[in-house]
């Protein structure tokens, strides 16, 4: 039986991430908290993980890849019960989160996030009348790191209500431009209803 300690955790850094997807030919992104401190330029708070963003559609592609590598891959079952993800096994839309470690007895390194997509478009897994140009959705560093943009990784973050989450949305205000925050405040409208984020917006 595997052994899934959830708190046993090292993660790398969106840097390392860099260098092990380096020969990965399809689309991934740096997710979570990191994405924002990507975007400011600069660490502002410590990371326990580190969210990798894919489209749902190439995950058989990102298996093989890490499989390839050794890596061990666990998918969530909801309600966040972690199994072993079997080889080809296409998961259902349901199923987004894949937790990877290197050997049973590693500590996890990176989750990777299963996000619909289609045409080119960023598409949100909570609405999927909420969209973007990939483009627009997904960012570029100066040193060459994907990253998903600011609002929307606050838009993902107002669902709850965490320390972290709150500290998130402190930092990414101080560079969202008007399009940004008026997109954000939509979308949170949209998914959440009334939120204590939209005064803020």
């Amino acid at each position: 039986m595997a052994n899934y300690d959830l708190d046993f955790w090292r993660a790398m850094t969106p840097w390392q991430a860099k260098v092990l997807l380096s020969g990965f030919a399809r689309p991934w992104w740096v997710a979570g908290g990191w994405a924002i401190d990507i975007h400011l330029g600069r660490q502002t708070r410590e990371h326990h993980d580190l969210d990798i963003g894919v489209f749902a559609c190439d995950q058989l592609s990102v298996q093989g890849y890490l499989a390839r590598r050794g890596w061990e891959l666990h998918c969530a079952d909801p309600p966040g019960r972690l199994r072993p993800w079997a080889p080809e096994e296409d998961l259902p839309a349901a199923v987004h989160d894949i937790w990877c470690r290197r050997s049973p007895e590693s500590p996890w390194e990176l989750q990777l996030m299963l996000n619909p997509g289609h045409g080119g478009h960023w598409i949100s897994r909570r609405d999927p009348g909420i969209r973007l140009s990939c483009t627009e959705a997904i960012r570029e560093s100066a040193d060459g790191i994907s990253y998903l943009a600011p609002e929307v990784q606050l838009y993902f973050k107002a669902k709850h209500d965490l320390d972290k989450d709150e500290s998130d949305l402190a930092n990414g205000l101080r560079v969202l431009d008007a399009r940004a925050r008026a997109w954000l405040a939509e979308s949170i409208g949209r998914t959440y209803g009334s939120h204590r984020w939209l005064k803020r917006l």
